[in-house]
């Protein structure tokens, strides 16, 4: 099936060759190299706890990597406590509500985490993590930390509520993923690599990380429900199903598909933010490192929009498609072509006959003018001169092999 995908999407291959060029193995000049005991033991978590993540930290530029490493493993060995189901409630929400103090606790680690938690590693070595945080300038650690005591606020909240209105739907996703918005926001002005309000001005930030928040949680439905959560408010699947099992039952597809289709389009509504927080970014690490999920996200909602089998188990666009997107997150109008071109995949999926069909619309009809109004160059890219050049290299490639094969057999 993969080599298939290659060829019915050689673009992409493409996309793979000049990534894996790029990204060639690390020798003595990567990050990892140039940094020494503890801090280099953050780098080998950063790797363990998100590969994807690691990658586009360490081509962050270096007023930024740092901080925004142990940014990343504070709020991800708060995030592993919190998806312990194995620590008592009470316990859990103490240790949510003072994590913003654990991280000045030199020595501090935590080895109660159950057996199956896949990061409980980070947690037992955790007072690597709380040296180097304390060797940052404070104000690093300031926004650190007050991130840190609002998510953890958050998160014990959400051990006891749950996601009933979209208003809730909301604000568990801020806690989630838009107050890290706020602190990557803020962390870029205080590294004087970005404009002074760009850490301000923070309802952008904060949209940015419900887009991707959201994205996730349309798309885990499946097996969220399965572990016996879930996060869709209880607003909307309440009108498709009976419980949360109901809507993943094949014998209420068509009501699932619904519920589906409303998650989706409740994500798509943040699209407009997406791009004009973007066009805010000046400094090129930091715009790709803002970029890159943004284009992931987009893909993913587009896949899963209308698509049942989000309802049967977790999908993913194809690793030849990631790849692609990381190639093409260089620029904002590289970043927008993207967009219009998944915004136009949504429009062919969009029937007459889906009842989201007139508000998803009105978000491909408003994203189509704002991007292509704005785009240098004129129109989105003609992707079938990209097809062509393709051919040619292919051909050219064939050709080289058929030629050295045939002197090589003659000899």
């Amino acid at each position: 099936m993969a080599f298939i995908d290659w060829v019915l999407h050689p673009t992409e291959l493409w996309a793979a060759f000049w990534f894996f060029m790029r990204h060639a193995p690390p020798d003595e000049k990567t990050v990892k190299l140039q940094v020494s005991g503890d801090m280099k033991r953050c780098y080998d978590f950063l790797e363990m706890t998100s590969r994807s993540f690691a990658a586009v930290i360490q081509e962050l530029n270096p007023k930024l990597r740092d901080g925004i490493c142990l940014f990343y493993l504070v709020l991800r060995g708060l995030d592993t406590i919190e998806d312990d189901m194995t620590i008592p409630g009470a316990r859990k929400r103490h240790l949510l509500e003072t994590f913003h103090e654990t991280i000045y606790q030199k020595g501090w680690t935590f080895e109660e985490s159950g057996p199956d938690e896949k990061d409980a590693l980070l947690l037992v070595e955790f007072d690597v993590v709380i040296n180097e945080f304390l060797r940052l300038p404070k104000e690093f650690q300031d926004v650190i930390a007050d991130i840190t005591r609002r998510m953890g606020a958050g998160m014990a909240k959400y051990t006891r509520a749950r996601v009933e209105s979209l208003d809730d739907y909301n604000e568990y996703c801020h806690y989630a993923a838009g107050l890290v918005g706020h602190g990557l926001s803020r962390l870029f002005a205080v590294s004087g690599l970005e404009a002074k309000s760009v850490g301000e001005e923070l309802e952008l930030a904060n949209s940015m990380g419900l887009f991707l928040q959201k994205t996730n949680i349309t798309r885990d439905i499946n097996e969220d429900v399965l572990d016996g959560r879930c996060f869709w408010p209880k607003a909307v699947w309440s009108k498709y199903a009976d419980s949360e099992e109901h809507l993943i039952d094949r014998e209420n597809r068509d009501k699932g598909m619904e519920a589906l289709n409303e998650m989706c389009t409740n994500v798509l509504q943040h699209i407009p933010d997406v791009l004009e927080y973007l066009s805010q970014i000046k400094e090129p690490s930091v715009f790709r490192f803002c970029a890159i999920p943004q284009v992931m996200a987009i893909a993913t909602i587009v896949l899963c929009y209308d698509n049942s089998r989000v309802l049967d188990g977790n999908v993913k666009i194809r690793k030849g498609e990631a790849l692609k997107l990381i190639s093409q997150a260089t620029t904002l109008d590289s970043v927008k072509r993207t967009f219009y071109g998944y915004v136009e995949q949504l429009e062919r999926k969009n029937h007459p006959d889906n009842p989201m069909h007139g508000q998803v619309a009105k978000i491909i009809d408003r994203t189509k003018k704002d991007i292509a109004s704005t785009l240098k160059g004129g129109a989105p890219v003609d992707f079938t001169k990209e097809y062509l050049v393709l051919a040619l290299f292919f051909v050219t490639v064939t050709a080289f092999f058929y030629t050295y094969l045939t002197e090589k057999s003659s000899l």
